[in-house]
């Protein structure tokens, strides 16, 4: 799937963009400069000369095109162009997007759109291949568009459609570079805020633009189109070639408004594309650069987006830094500092932090002498953190880091109406949610599930046929200890880019089921192995896909019959345990599926022992976990006691084979104690022949690795069998030095998997030595250590300690 933000969608970064990509903060203000002569004139040809006006004159028009550079998503910027809309009045507003979002502008005044949103495109054919044009609260592009919508004034989208744009990822779009030549790409903040001094251009573009609360609110567009033309005139087009194609396409877009609308135009753009709008260019030129451009058909729809999506460091080259900070700023009516300040202590004291009020007015205080001392003219987001970390967290990070998440960010989810286009499938599942009561939220929340109450089950149906069509609104996660079968617990976040997804999936169908019952036959025709066919019938046992179940289960024959391999038949036999686990559980009939899971059981049992035999280490270790998966798939499969018994008998052949490796052998042992199917005494009677001198020490570690190690609780039996313990302890010591050198590993791997309190309790018990009738009370002294010290072993550290001291041994 390809996905990118806009309107940059060619491409994940764009300076062009960024003349104001990241951040801002708002106190600013800021109208428009002044027309420029040398605009696109109306009708196209050739310029004309004109002289431009401030704001204002008869009926409050402006005489020339109003341009207005801005930075995407700049609180400082968002407010100028409120300001300058308000003055200026025109009668169209051209904003930068994709050209065919004009169909779709009026949405923007409905009242259940809020905040953050996107406007997503996606090819038709395609749906993988998508971009959005993400817009908050406070960013440029959407006040001017509420601005038109709130004062009758039409709404324009002016870039490069997305039909071109999407079709820029397709291999068959012509090599700009060699057309237009290469050169260095540049970051045009960054060489502004070098030239003014700044090492750090985000600092300079908030003490510059973000932070300026005074003065005349057009000198901000004015100063910054004057620089971005010097940035233009001495690069160009800054490394990316493809804008000079945008360019070209707003350039007719802006002559097409002055011919209906005469020069009352706003234009709201990314500042790096104001010189390039006042060039002096021809219609026809212009159109060059567009022939031959390669498109595909797309759609395009308002879909809601996150404060967490715009932040940069989720990955998007729209992106900013601290979205919930710029929302606060653009929205706070007056003294920002301070009601910032009182949102931080209140979700400190949510968190149960100790803050009063007296952390408040201490903290704006140190805030403003930051600034002060930094020289800036207001307090910004770097001097509010000290403050807050400083003063409301007492210095601690951990606190901050919760600030940071939670309000810097934030989890802010917009909302779009229901008139948006969808794809039916997006429409059916906004149905369930509703229907379900399970809210999209942009913020990760676990959500527990009753299995055995009929909302839950349809919630949990719900979840697990999206999951089948690839769209990971919610992953299964480790539940409650000991609530078995009838409980799920899954965690949900809701991202942006499911819209692409589900816009992907709706090529299966027009509903959830319909496609998820699609997409699960179409895997089943296409498995290769019987592991991915028993894992998709278990999928479509848990999503309740019963249509989908004989198609399935056909293909699960056919590839069962074919299959040999006694590996592959038990990767395959656990999924199909668990099938009829939960298909019994959720009520889904699964007669066909125990008759499959019975004959591979049977046939694993015939297969095994061989199979085991002659295996190098790894293969081993591998046959191992294999072993204990069909050990706890048989004992699920039901009313089969038969094949229990019979699973008995290959785990008896497998411990008392000699060929069987000795990590198979030990654990085919275990398996049968803890079964009852031995008793301890026999249990003690294999150990002693498998710990025997005559068997190799690497084979007797293997032994107990395989009856002790792993997840198998080995550790508590060897605390309450004694004689096990003893087995043990006798062995390792009449190891040959030579030889423990060398299971050391396998004995160290062993015995680490153990928990902290198992190991102790091991130690102390083998430091008094084993005893009948239990463990009994430890010898005097610290536990595991001797009642005197041996100074031979303790002298065995003093080279060592010399060799780091530096020092030499005495003679």
């Amino acid at each position: 799937m390809t996905t990118a933000t806009a309107p940059q969608a060619s491409r994940p970064s764009d300076p062009s963009r960024d003349a104001g990509r990241a951040s801002g903060a708002p106190p600013a203000s800021g109208a428009p400069g002044a027309g420029r002569p040398d605009m696109p004139p109306a009708s196209g040809a050739s310029p004309a000369p004109g002289a431009g006006s401030r704001p204002g004159g008869a009926g409050g028009r402006w005489r020339e095109p109003l341009l207005l550079g801005v930075r995407h998503h700049g609180p400082g910027s968002a407010r100028g162009v409120r300001a300058a809309l308000e003055a200026a009045r025109p009668a169209a507003v051209l904003v930068e997007g994709p050209a065919e979002a004009d169909a779709l502008v009026e949405l923007a005044a409905d009242p259940d759109m809020r905040p953050p949103v996107a406007l997503l495109a996606h090819a038709v054919d395609d749906p993988g291949r998508a971009a959005f044009w993400p817009m908050a609260e406070f960013s440029p592009e959407w006040v001017a568009i509420r601005w038109a919508l709130d004062h009758g004034a039409a709404v324009r989208f002016v870039d490069l459609p997305a039909a071109h744009a999407l079709a820029a990822a397709d291999p068959t779009w012509r090599d700009e570079e060699e057309v237009t030549g290469g050169g260095p790409r540049i970051d045009p903040v960054a060489e502004l805020a070098g030239a003014a001094g700044y090492e750090d251009a985000e600092r300079w573009w908030e003490d510059a633009v973000e932070l300026r609360g005074d003065g005349d609110p057009t000198a901000p567009f004015e100063v910054l189109a004057e620089a971005m033309g010097a940035l233009r005139e001495t690069y160009g087009h800054g490394g990316h070639p493809r804008d000079l194609v945008r360019e070209a396409h707003m350039r007719l877009r802006l002559r097409a408004a002055r011919k209906e609308f005469g020069d009352s135009v706003a234009v709201v753009c990314g500042a790096w594309h104001v010189p390039a709008l006042t060039r002096r260019t021809t219609v026809a030129a212009d159109k060059a650069l567009l022939k031959g451009l390669p498109r595909v058909k797309a759609e395009l729809t308002w879909v809601p987006w996150t404060h967490r999506r715009l932040a940069r460091r989720s990955g998007y080259g729209a992106g900013i830094d601290a979205p919930g900070w710029y929302g606060h700023l653009f929205a706070a009516p007056d003294r920002p500092v301070e009601r910032w300040m009182t949102k931080v202590a209140g979700l400190l004291r949510a968190e149960d932090h100790p803050v009063s009020a007296a952390h408040v007015i201490e903290a704006v205080r140190l805030a403003e002498t930051l600034a002060a001392l930094r020289g800036r003219p207001h307090p910004g987001l770097d001097e509010t953190t000290d403050a807050v970390r400083a003063v409301l967290c007492e210095g601690s990070d951990v606190p901050l880091d919760l600030v940071r998440d939670r309000l810097v960010v934030g989890d802010v989810l917009g909302e779009v109406p229901a008139a948006a286009p969808a794809v039916p499938l997006q429409r059916d599942l906004t149905r369930r949610q509703r229907t379900l009561r399970l809210k999209p939220e942009a913020q990760e929340r676990e959500l527990g599930l009753d299995l055995r109450k009929e909302t839950d089950g349809e919630r949990s149906r719900l979840l697990h046929r999206l999951r089948l069509l690839g769209v990971h609104w919610g992953e299964p996660a480790a539940g409650r200890a000991g609530t078995g079968t009838f409980r799920e617990t899954w965690r949900l976040r809701w991202e942006p880019e499911l819209h692409v997804q589900v816009a992907e999936a709706g090529g299966w169908g027009t509903t959830v089921e319909a496609a998820a019952t699609a997409r699960a036959e179409a895997r089943a025709l296409a498995a290769t192995t019987l592991g991915d066919i028993t894992a998709l019938a278990e999928q479509c046992l848990l999503a309740g896909l019963t249509d989908a179940l004989p198609v399935v289960m056909r293909a699960l024959a056919d590839r069962a019959a074919l299959d040999t391999d006694v590996a592959h038949l038990a990767e395959a036999l656990p999924a199909l345990a668990r099938a009829l686990r939960y298909g019994d559980v959720r009520g889904t009939g699964t007669a066909a599926l125990g008759e499959v899971a019975a004959g591979l059981a049977e046939r694993i049992c015939v297969g095994l022992p061989p199979a085991c035999a002659g295996l190098d280490t790894d293969a081993a270790a591998q046959m191992r976990d294999r072993l204990d998966a069909v050990h706890t798939a048989i004992g699920l499969l039901p009313d089969r006691p038969d094949l229990v018994d019979h699973w008995a008998g290959v785990l008896r052949r497998l411990a008392d084979r000699d060929r069987t490796p000795g990590v198979l052998r030990g654990r085919a042992a275990r398996l049968l104690l803890d079964e009852g199917r031995i008793a301890d005494g026999e249990a003690a009677l294999i150990m002693s022949r498998a710990l025997s001198p005559g068997t190799p020490p690497a084979d007797a570690a293997a032994w107990i690795d395989g009856f002790v190690g792993g997840a198998s609780g080995g550790g508590l039996l060897l605390v309450h069998d004694e004689r096990l313990l003893g087995l043990v302890d006798a062995w390792l010591t009449s190891v040959p030095a030579g030889a423990f050198t060398d299971v050391l590993p396998l004995l160290r791997r062993t015995f680490s998997g153990y928990e902290q309190g198992v190991r102790r309790t091991l130690g102390e018990l083998v430091a008094r030595g084993p005893r009948s009738g239990g463990p009994g009370p430890s010898a005097p002294g610290v536990p595991g250590f001797a009642p005197t010290s041996d100074p031979e072993r303790a002298d065995a550290v003093l080279p060592l300690l010399h060799l780091i001291l530096g020092t030499e041994a005495p003679a």
